[in-house]
């Protein structure tokens, strides 16, 4: 009797790599939470709209003006017909208005897509351009956010609200990221040594953080980005040179807050069981504040660092309301969201505000103009506040449910 051959044996697995395990096990408990998968949907979704921004056909630094133009007499000189005026020269695509009815040639020009803007005693406002559904915002159709001007009198150039908001999540992103980055690493790590080895150590770095807790931002990025345009060019210089020194004007500031909060977070780790063990088993010191100390006091920084995220933009946006556009940056509007924020907080107090306080004239309120730049920073601060807090929740232990 022939027995019948036996199975081969079973390839055991090996073991799984223990940052790959902790990693699926972070996910498991960071999918349980709903306002974290919200936050993070919101995350995917603007660095989608930043992605997508660079294949439009948008100038990193500025954004495409458009040129308004009004139904009024004929125009011989410039060589435009009769009932088609323009407002502004511009080599850029074309926004046609008009106040009553459409010209009689509205088709021959921007492929019949024409604005009707609102009559305030006789006062055309060309840039009075309320959004749209369509979206071929970058041909001779609508707008579909709406216009948005920065200068006074005929109200042009137009700028593109949309275009300014695309282009604006990858500027807003780069700034946000970069400070609040830099600042964090800088402040875990001199926290981080100055709680755990104590003594003068201690003393010397929690002074310094002192010196520059007493340092306020806005004046501080206000000198620093003043003594850089100093020394470039008068037509604006380099812009990377400028978007640099903004970044490490803000940078040089911030780290002192996460360096408080580190270094109480390291005094209470410090003292706990698993410390004392590692102690009495020889460890290095470098080893115990690297594997050990560091690695359970991050979770408040996500707390910190999920507010101060979108926190820059509006930092950003104060600069420009007060009047530091044009130093900051080498072109108005830049296409950031705090800048356009900015913007259109000054547009509205413009002649808009003045048409508003005469009821004789009547009253335009572009509310578009900061309705949506509104959304976008509220949208984007929301959803890194519920992104930091899943995660927080996913990463501490003592946390999980």
């Amino acid at each position: 009797m022939t027995l019948p051959p036996s199975p081969a044996p079973k390839r055991r697995r090996g073991k799984p790599h223990p940052q790959l395990e902790q990693l699926e096990r972070t996910w498991y408990f960071f999918r349980r939470n709903t306002l974290g998968l919200v936050g993070l949907g919101i995350i995917l979704s603007i660095t989608g709209v930043a992605i997508y921004a660079t294949a439009l056909p948008l100038p990193w630094t500025s954004v495409p003006i458009w040129c308004a133009t009004e139904y009024g007499p004929s125009n011989a000189a410039s060589g435009y017909p009769h009932n088609f005026v323009m407002d502004c020269p511009s080599t850029g695509p074309v926004v046609c208005t008009y106040e009553q009815s459409p010209p009689p040639n509205a088709a021959s020009f921007c492929g019949d897509h024409w604005y009707k803007t609102p009559v305030v005693s006789n006062i055309p406002f060309p840039s009075v351009i309320a959004p749209t559904l369509t979206l071929s915002p970058y041909s001779s159709g609508p707008l579909p956010l709406g216009g948005l001007t920065v200068s006074s009198g005929s109200r042009t150039p137009i700028y593109d609200i949309s275009g300014l908001i695309a282009r604006g999540a990858d500027w807003s992103l780069l700034f946000s990221v970069s400070i609040v980055g830099i600042g964090a690493a800088a402040g875990l790590m001199i926290g981080a040594i100055a709680g755990f080895y104590g003594g003068l150590l201690d003393d010397v770095l929690m002074r310094i953080v002192d010196v520059f807790l007493s340092i306020p931002t806005i004046l501080f990025v206000i000198v620093v980005v003043a003594v850089v345009s100093a020394n470039l060019p008068a037509a604006g210089g380099d812009v990377w040179v400028k978007v640099i020194a903004l970044i490490l004007g803000f940078s040089v500031v911030w780290w002192p807050f996460y360096a408080r909060i580190v270094r109480g977070q390291v005094l209470s780790v410090r003292e706990q069981k698993f410390v004392e063990a590692a102690f009495a088993s020889g460890a290095p010191r470098r080893r115990i504040l690297l594997r050990h100390i560091i690695p359970n006091s991050v979770y408040p920084i996500f707390i910190q660092f999920s507010l101060d995220v979108g926190t820059i933009p509006l930092l950003i946006g104060a600069l420009v309301f007060l009047g530091f556009g044009t130093m900051l940056f080498p072109s108005v509007p830049f296409p950031e969201w705090g800048s356009l924020s900015a913007l259109s907080v000054q547009d509205l107090q413009g002649d808009f505000m003045v048409s508003c306080t005469t009821p004789a004239t009547g009253c335009v309120i572009p509310w578009w103009q900061l309705v949506f730049p509104g959304l976008a920073l509220f949208f984007y601060a929301l959803s890194v506040n519920l992104l930091s807090d899943g995660l927080r929740d996913a990463l501490d232990p003592r946390l999980r449910r």
